[in-house]
């Protein structure tokens, strides 16, 4: 077992991968010279070569475009976007061909293309660099999603999505390039679909994926502090959603509370909310809570910044009105 900073993880899934399968390659903006805008393919350059490893234009719509066609001849592309917000530009490949193509071909076309690169607020960048889009790509048949909120699971995700028939979107959380964890020496995969039990608790259940796990378990632990048993269920992967384990959760401690850094419309999280309400209806003690971004642009001002995204005082917050323990 190796601590090794979650893009470390990265650059080891992306290394072994290439190293793997001739098929596999890598393409995006500044991945190649300048070892990737933050440093997640440092050294594959010069261990592969510019065939493999190769530095586009800023065109993300043309790129893109590329990898979905490399897709269909039976390459194994990985689309680095610099961050979800570029991504908007190539949204038509990615919704109206990658995910569709499959399906439309009636079988005949498989679209094993990975799409990777940071999402989710981060620091100082105003309204049009800070924002997280996993509804965008959740919502869009014929993807799957992934969001990775510890280096052991970036590692086992990026493995997986990249040996996967399909279209895999990975969000990777920007802030947390730099954050610490075990990853075992050892190769694996990491099973997309398959939500992770990160802490048992019988009072309350948290549900979350990618950065704000690391709040929500600061939130546990002063829960903790109160006397309240809260279980953290990180989703892992959000589309395809793993239901059972959302049910599982909500009717063990008939309280929950779900957290998505995203807007509260239409999102990752107001879906949870839903299916734990659906599901667990008979077992429910109180209703769903939904902590998320404000629904608004992101402020610039640091202060207004971090109030409009999720913290641990609001998961707290949130986890006493579940429990009726508002002060």
């Amino acid at each position: 077992m190796s601590v090794i900073t979650y893009r470390e993880a990265l650059n080891r899934a992306l290394d072994e991968e290439l190293a793997r399968d001739d098929s596999v390659f890598l393409m995006g903006e500044e991945v190649a010279e300048y070892d990737g805008a933050y440093k997640v393919s440092k050294g594959l350059l010069a261990k592969y070569g510019a065939r493999r490893v190769v530095d586009t234009p800023i065109t993300e719509l043309g790129f893109t475009g590329l990898g979905v066609g490399a897709a269909m001849v039976g390459l194994r592309p990985v689309i680095e976007w610099m961050t979800h917000n570029f991504a908007l530009l190539a949204l038509d490949q990615v919704v109206n061909e990658a995910a569709k193509l499959r399906s439309m071909s009636g079988g005949q076309f498989k679209v094993p293309i990975v799409f990777r690169g940071p999402n989710g607020p981060a620091e100082y960048l105003g309204a049009q660099h800070s924002q997280a889009l996993a509804s965008y790509w959740a919502h869009v048949p014929g993807l799957k999603v992934v969001a990775p909120a510890t280096p052991a699971d970036a590692y086992g995700l990026l493995k997986s999505a990249i040996r996967d028939d399909d279209p895999v979107v990975v969000l990777e959380a920007e802030m947390a390039y730099s954050w610490k964890g075990e990853v075992p020496d050892e190769e694996y995969l990491t099973p997309i679909g398959k939500a992770d039990l990160k802490r048992l608790g019988t009072d309350v259940s948290i549900i979350t994926f990618g950065k704000p796990l690391k709040m929500v378990l600061e939130a546990a632990d002063a829960l903790a502090a109160e006397g309240v048993s809260a279980e953290v269920l990180d989703l892992r992967t959000v589309r395809p959603l793993d239901e059972a384990a959302i049910r599982e959760t909500a009717r063990k401690t008939g309280r929950v509370v779900v957290v998505d850094e995203s807007w509260p419309v239409a999102s990752v999280g107001s879906h949870v909310a839903h299916l734990a309400a659906r599901d667990a209806f008979d077992r429910l003690d109180a209703p769903v809570e939904l902590v998320s971004g404000e629904d608004v642009p992101m402020p610039y001002n640091h202060g207004l910044e971090l109030a409009a995204q999720p913290s641990v005082a609001k998961i707290v917050a949130a986890a006493r009105r579940a429990l009726y323990k508002e002060s």
